[in-house]
């Protein structure tokens, strides 16, 4: 089963959009030639995240993930925390977040 995340013509080339998913939001955002979905959540103390020159950043206390892994780099969040990524299928037009039935 999957579920349309958004068209691949809203993805921008740099930075990411933030989308609805059920009842949370997901960074959607161009990793080299593939599209990565990372849940909207900091590992700190579950504030947003924002997407600040090729990191996400946390505005409450300052924890930041690298973009391409996930991987904490600084901050409060536990050294060995890592953002969570939806299984996701890319088609001709759009990014779908896949699950199995």
């Amino acid at each position: 089963m999957k579920h349309k995340l958004c068209d691949l013509s809203d993805v921008p080339l740099e930075g990411s959009i933030l989308v609805p998913f059920f009842g949370r939001e997901v960074h959607i955002y161009r990793a080299g030639n593939s599209y990565r979905a990372a849940a909207n959540i900091c590992l700190h103390f579950g504030g947003p995240l924002e997407c600040k020159d090729g990191h996400f950043v946390c505005p409450w206390h300052g924890a930041s993930y690298g973009m391409a892994s996930g991987e904490r780099l600084s901050g409060p969040a536990p050294k060995t925390s890592k953002l969570m990524f939806l299984s996701t299928e890319v088609d001709e037009t759009a990014l779908y977040y896949i699950w199995a039935d």
